[in-house]
């Protein structure tokens, strides 16, 4: 209890008193110094509400009754007018205009009881006031000033109940919102004095320095509170300074220090922090424990599986005891207790919500942006497979409710009450077209990786820098800082030696496996590779084999192929749907035809990013395509524009039954078994290389794959190895369309020349017979045939002029089609030589 606390008697005293004298001990101090007592300095926006209007208080009309915020030095209260002043302070609302009503309660200051000397006897007043002010004849208000301001409007109104449930005070006026008193500087116009005049009140008592909490005024006035029953109310941050600093009123942030921690730390109770969000304490009931032992009581921050945290102490006195009783020991509400951010969901307000909740959820780094859609990163409990997924309206709406308390104003009860993230906010956040808060997910490395500086990046997690997403244990991965050539010559030997019992047709193929080891390892820093095709000239050589080890490196997990698309839709949506999820390896296995260079598939494997509607959404994704391309078949292989971007591997058993061939070793089980271990013998080479300043053995370069190139061609010829990109030079040299292309070009030069002529004039060259009914120009007729060849003998002109439009400017043995320029109607084409 307060020391200034008086005896139940010093305000009869104080009264009888002053009635022992026809001299009034009244006191003299302005409307403004009154205040000021009462409020002391008010920071920010927030204002008592003053009334002031001249007249009998029962006769004027409902306007005088309208408040105006107190301004010191600005707000003008007469003397000769009734004066009254809230004793809370109110927030403006969005018109700046300050009512007295629930919804802009900011925090009570005092209470004050009413009609004491009338209605109230003296002799209840047991508890010495910190201002009396005599409102008519032997009439009073008096009041009792707090030593904190009550900030929760439902506490406020709990109390002043309790006063008049008790019946000290008119209860014609309760709830702090509401309720009025009279300024010591004013008349009472609804009374007159002896002498006919209208009353003026008189401030009989001043004692500011009595403040009180309010166990010392339920006590002193011998009162009871009611249990308050549960409430989910907004705003019980206990510093109205704090939340009016905030005044945009739709985002609070959490606060700098779990509140019970930092009170634990105040009152001398915290010890250390044990992990995982436990804390070792000392228990608050210490003094109830046999012999007063401190030790094993336990705080538990709140959790996604405790949302109100834990305590536990294993003294019998507190076996009952729960957290609830640790936050009611601190006067910590639940709210707070949650230790997280609010988000206050007004009208008007709607951009503003929507940036405050994608800054809540960008602190998370568990939601991320990629590619203009906010995803996750998830594990399949099953396969164990770490994917990325799209976040659906309902889970960004769990995701939302479950990292902020959202709150709206309820008209009804007039109170800030709990709610979940509006629909709309959701919709609007989830379909936005830019986030400006979300991390950006490049994609995810499934071990240590380069960042674009050539250094290694060894720790799991979220990379900002690179926007990587690790997911690995770094402890299973040991690469050197700055690794020799002889460890990477050791390294190179080890990964061989996996290959040994692989039936690579040439030395050529082998390294091209190696550069598909690399490849798999460092695909997550590159951002374009090319595909890996493994081809064999019957089933059992190995093919599926060679891919499976070649995902044991790029991923822990086993991998899971395709079927090749039959036509670039298809490829389309394959492609997209998969690259959305940032998979390791992306597989085509069994090919049954050629390797097709579908459109989508092209600019995937030439392109960082690749767009697309996503299925089930109106809006388009952006989707990295840093994953391992690999395919496999028998006797099939890339053509036209896939052989530039396939690096092919050939399998040749030279057996008649390759099946029937026995082994010593299992390399995909090796892997698998020591991942960590093969993984980084694989970066050492890389990094090696890297450290040794980055030598380059002359080469052919391969257009759109120059880092590819860097990282996991030139390591392997610094390290004496045969180019592993030779096959891709050639299979374009031996090309099936490149051929075709070179006959027709052949053919038609020899013919026309240079002269331009229409496809119908090639047609018919091509089909005219000679004096023995031959064909003279039979090299062009059949490169015709194979292009645009028709079942019944005939031939597709339409078809003919598009393969040759499409393979304008392709130089082929110096030659090339060029469009004559000169031509208005119908397209022709001629062949210009470039030697």
């Amino acid at each position: 209890m307060n020391e200034s606390l008086s005896s139940p008697s010093n305000f009869e005293t104080a009264k009888n008193q002053t009635d022992k004298s026809d001299k009034t001990d009244s006191v003299t101090i302005s409307n403004a110094d009154f205040m000021a007592g009462v409020f002391g300095d008010i920071a920010g926006s927030v204002r008592p509400v003053v009334v002031s209007f001249a007249g009998n208080p029962a006769t004027v009309g409902k306007g005088a009754w309208f408040g105006k915020p107190w301004i010191f030095g600005k707000t003008s209260l007469p003397a000769g007018h009734n004066n009254y002043i809230s004793f809370a302070i109110f927030r403006p609302d969005d018109e700046g205009k300050y009512r007295r009503q629930k919804r802009q309660f900011a925090a009570l200051y005092a209470v004050m009881l009413d009609d004491v000397g009338g209605k109230v006897p003296l002799d209840r007043i047991s508890l010495a006031p910190s201002w009396t002010i005599e409102t008519s004849k032997d009439n009073f208000q008096i009041g009792f000033i707090l030593v904190e301001p009550i900030t929760d409007a439902a506490e406020a109104d709990r109390l002043l109940t309790a006063i008049i449930d008790a019946g000290l005070t008119d209860p014609g006026a309760s709830g702090p919102c509401s309720r009025l008193g009279r300024l010591p500087v004013a008349i009472n116009g609804k009374h007159l004095n002896e002498e006919g005049l209208v009353w003026q009140c008189d401030l009989k008592d001043w004692r500011p320095q009595l403040r009180y909490s309010v166990q010392d005024i339920v006590d002193g006035l011998q009162i009871e509170l009611k249990e308050s029953p549960p409430q989910r109310r907004a705003h019980s941050r206990k510093s109205i300074v704090a939340l009016d600093q905030h005044h945009d009123d739709v985002h609070i942030p959490r606060a700098n220090e779990n509140p019970v921690i930092a009170a634990l730390k105040t009152t001398g109770r915290y010890k250390q922090p044990l992990g995982d969000g436990k804390h070792d304490i000392t228990c608050p009931w210490l003094h109830e424990h046999t012999n007063q032992i401190d030790q094993g009581t336990a705080y538990f921050e709140p959790s996604e599986s405790y949302p109100l945290g834990g305590f536990k102490c294993l003294h019998g006195h507190c076996a009952e005891r729960r957290v609830s009783a640790l936050y009611a020991f601190f006067e910590i509400s639940k709210i707070d207790a949650k230790h997280k951010p609010m988000i206050l969901v007004q009208p008007g307000e709607l951009p503003r919500i929507c940036d405050a909740a994608e800054n809540e959820l960008a602190k998370t780094f568990r939601q991320y942006q990629r590619g203009g859609i906010i995803v996750t990163i998830t594990t399949d409990p099953g396969t164990r497979e770490t994917a990325v997924k799209s976040l659906s309206l309902p889970s960004l709406t769990r995701a939302l409710a479950g990292l902020a308390i959202w709150q709206r104003y309820d008209k009804r009860s007039e109170e800030w009450v709990i709610c979940d993230p509006p629909e709309k906010h959701a919709r609007i956040l989830h379909d936005a077209a830019v986030y400006p808060h979300l991390p950006v997910l490049i994609g995810i490395a499934r071990q240590p990786y380069l960042r674009p500086d050539g250094s290694l990046m060894r720790d799991a997690g979220y990379d900002a820098a690179t926007g990587m997403f690790g997911v690995f244990n770094a402890l299973q991965f040991s690469v050197p800082a700055t690794p020799t050539r002889q460890q990477a010559e050791q390294a190179l030997a080890e990964l061989s030696e996996l290959l040994s019992e692989f039936s690579f047709k040439t030395q050529y193929d082998k390294a091209a496996a190696l550069a598909g080891i690399l490849t798999a390892v460092v695909r997550p820093s590159l951002p374009q590779a090319p595909m890996f095709h493994v081809k064999a000239p019957s089933v059992a050589s190995g093919k599926s084999y060679l891919c499976e080890l070649l995902t044991a490196f790029a991923t822990p997990q086993k991998g899971t192929p395709h079927a090749f698309p039959a036509d670039d839709e298809e490829c389309r949506k394959l492609l997209l749907a998969e690259l959305l999820t940032a998979p390791a390896v992306v597989e085509f296995d069994n090919l049954t035809s050629d390797l097709i260079p579908h459109k989508s598939l092209c600019t995937t494997l030439t392109s960082e990013f690749i767009s697309g509607r996503i299925l089930g959404q109106s809006k388009t994704a952006e989707v990295g395509t840093r994953a391992l391309f690999l395919s496999s078949g028998n006797n099939v292989e890339p053509v036209r524009d896939m052989t530039r971007r396939t690096v092919t591997i050939n399998l040749d058993p030279a057996c008649e039954i390759p099946a029937a061939r026995e082994f010593n070793k299992q390399p995909v089980s090796e892997v698998r078994t020591g991942r960590g271990h093969y993984v980084s013998l694989a970066l050492t080479i890389v990094r090696a290389w890297y450290c040794a300043e980055r030598p380059k053995t002359i080469c052919k370069a391969i257009a759109s794959y120059a880092d590819w190139s860097d990282y996991c061609r030139q390591p392997l010829l610094w390290l004496g190895l045969p180019d592993p990109a030779a096959c891709i030079f050639e299979a374009m040299n031996d090309d099936p369309d490149r051929e075709l292309l070179g006959e027709f070009l052949q053919a038609w030069f020899a013919i026309f020349g240079k002269t331009p002529a229409l496809v119908k004039d090639a047609i018919n060259a091509a089909q005219a017979r000679g004096i023995n009914f031959d064909y003279p120009n039979e090299t062009l007729l059949d490169a015709i045939n194979d292009i645009a060849g028709e079942r019944d003998g005939g031939i597709n002109r339409k078809r003919l002029g598009w393969w040759i439009k499409r393979h304008a400017g392709r130089l082929v043995n110096g030659l090339r089609f060029v469009q004559d320029t000169a031509s208005l109607n119908a397209a022709k084409w001629k062949v210009e030589s470039v030697l």
